[in-house]
């Protein structure tokens, strides 16, 4: 029994129209496992934002118009990016966005990172990191910076194809080669190991004998842009739950 005495009933994993999410449903009068940080969610203030993406930002791109079109909380207070001029940080220009480069091969190594936890945390109070085909390795300080507090969207159904080296088309191919017949997308905290933080939901699609690596990552990439914004929802929301064990799980209920 959790503490406090209240009582839960969990559904681990609720696969509804190809999608596995992780829920919990709780008695009235219980928050156990909800952050402070979630808890102020519930105020109705919009969270506050930074999104890391390396490429052409199409599931930053899903999630600005989930916010615009009112299904996410929140607002995107800064991009950070890799690589200058991507079409991440065009988009993110033409919304007005402020874009900040990291690593910048121009500033030093420990300088810029300490520059960028400044930005994060005091220019732009940022309360959520979300990875959006990012292709850097995050630093562990920028990890405990966050914790439970940072999300990456993986292109396969997680601890299948997952790890370092396994990113981009790389994960495709091996889909393909392993025969399975489905793959997916898996929302998942960071932790300081490659694809290793709890996942917190994941969305599958059917992969075809004929299927070659650009059928399937089309596929999953389309899952994603719906998948990333319902998670970066509930988060925003304050309805993920952290279980006793140490798993999160979407609540249905606040």
């Amino acid at each position: 029994m959790p503490r406090g005495g209240n009582r839960r009933r969990w559904a681990l994993e609720e696969c509804r129209g190809g999608r596995i999410i992780a829920s919990t449903k709780a008695r009235q009068g219980g928050d156990q496992g909800v952050s402070e940080r979630s808890r102020s969610a519930e105020a109705g203030d919009p969270k506050k934002l930074a999104v890391f993406a390396s490429g052409g930002g199409s599931n930053f791109k899903a999630i600005q118009t989930a916010i615009e079109d009112g299904r996410i909380n929140a607002r995107v207070q800064v991009l950070v990016s890799d690589k200058a001029g991507c079409g991440a940080t065009e988009f993110a220009s033409a919304h007005g966005i402020p874009c900040l480069r990291y690593p910048d091969p121009s500033v030093e190594k420990d300088k810029g990172l300490g520059r960028l936890l400044e930005e994060l945390g005091e220019t732009h109070g940022v309360d959520y990191v979300l990875l959006a085909g990012y292709m850097k390795f995050i630093p562990p300080e920028l990890v405990r910076s966050y914790p439970r507090e940072m999300l990456n969207i993986h292109p396969a159904l997680l601890p299948s194809f997952g790890g370092k080296g396994c990113y981009g088309m790389n994960v495709h191919e091996k889909v393909v080669d392993s025969g399975v017949r489905f793959t997916g997308a898996t929302v998942h905290f960071v932790n300081e190991e490659y694809d290793k933080g709890r996942i917190v939901a994941q969305a599958c699609v059917p992969v075809s004998p004929e299927d070659s690596p650009e059928d399937v990552a089309s596929k999953v990439l389309r899952r994603e842009h719906e998948l990333y914004p319902d998670v970066v929802a509930a988060l925003c929301d304050g309805r993920i739950v952290w279980r006793e064990d140490g798993k999160p799980v979407i609540s249905t209920v606040l």
